[in-house]
């Protein structure tokens, strides 16, 4: 097989279709399931997706472990650029694991590299993944509300600019208060912010996922006074695969 090139232009060199593959990233540890569920030797503790996912636990994404995934003999690693230490991918390449490398910061980048990263590895492309390219993948719809997204709280952070999250609220008509378009080029992608300013910033609702902080009825909603609060589903907000289709079921009505 001729020599590929991940996402961030890195050659990957695949003798033929991956059988053993190692994922250090959750929502992808999802997809690839749903295409080869027997190819997936390997995962982090926090992949979650499928529930009945069994396969050897590599711990987390941040600080995986290198032996355990060596261990495996995989054709492939799938790591993620934000999600995963570029330390970590160096060390595993240094060591001769092939490893590929997904970057994304919207909804249509998303479904592209989903696309390139099936294509290298000599898999199909599942159903789910077309049917998310219609309902993600076309004009932006009209602005119907702004909202804010934190994702940790004591210090708390929120969803900023140039981030999947973002791009996958603007196409459902949502403007995120802290993802100004006016923004420097470095702004942080998830800023800190003050629980007063986040409060008064002007959103319709605040929107509390379960991931990376879990908020949950009696964490999170009690700290807003002046903004309408509603529970969501970090997967569903954060997670690109299957959970595309999810989303748009669940958010688009």
């Amino acid at each position: 097989m001729p020599s590929l090139v991940d996402d961030l232009g890195h050659p990957v060199d695949l003798a033929g279709p991956a059988r053993r593959v190692v994922s250090l990233v959750p929502s992808l540890t999802e997809a690839l399931v749903s295409v080869e569920p027997g190819a997936l030797v390997g995962a982090t503790d926090w992949c979650a997706h499928p529930a009945d996912l069994d396969v050897p636990r590599v711990r987390g994404t941040k600080n995986p472990d290198l032996a355990a995934v060596r261990a495996l003999q995989p054709d492939v690693v799938v790591c993620n650029k934000e999600e995963n230490r570029e330390l970590d991918v160096r060390r595993l390449r240094d060591a001769g694991v092939t490893v590929w490398v997904t970057d994304i910061e919207t909804v249509p980048q998303s479904v592209a590299s989903m696309e390139r990263l099936l294509d290298g590895l000599g898999w199909s492309r599942p159903d789910w993944l077309g049917l998310a390219r219609e309902q993600w993948c076309g004009p932006l719809p009209p602005l119907t509300r702004r909202v804010a997204v934190p994702i940790w709280r004591d210090p708390w952070m929120v969803v900023g600019p140039r981030t999947f999250t973002t791009d996958l609220l603007r196409r459902l008509g949502w403007d995120n208060v802290y993802a100004a378009a006016d923004l420097p080029a470095d702004a942080d992608r998830y800023p800190h912010v003050e629980l007063a300013d986040l409060d008064t910033c002007g959103a319709d609702a605040v929107l509390l996922p379960d991931e990376p902080y879990v908020f949950t009825p009696d964490d999170g909603p009690e700290a807003f006074a002046t903004t309408p609060t509603e529970l969501v589903s970090g997967r569903l907000i954060t997670w690109y695969g299957p959970a595309l289709v999810e989303a748009y079921d669940a958010l688009a009505g």
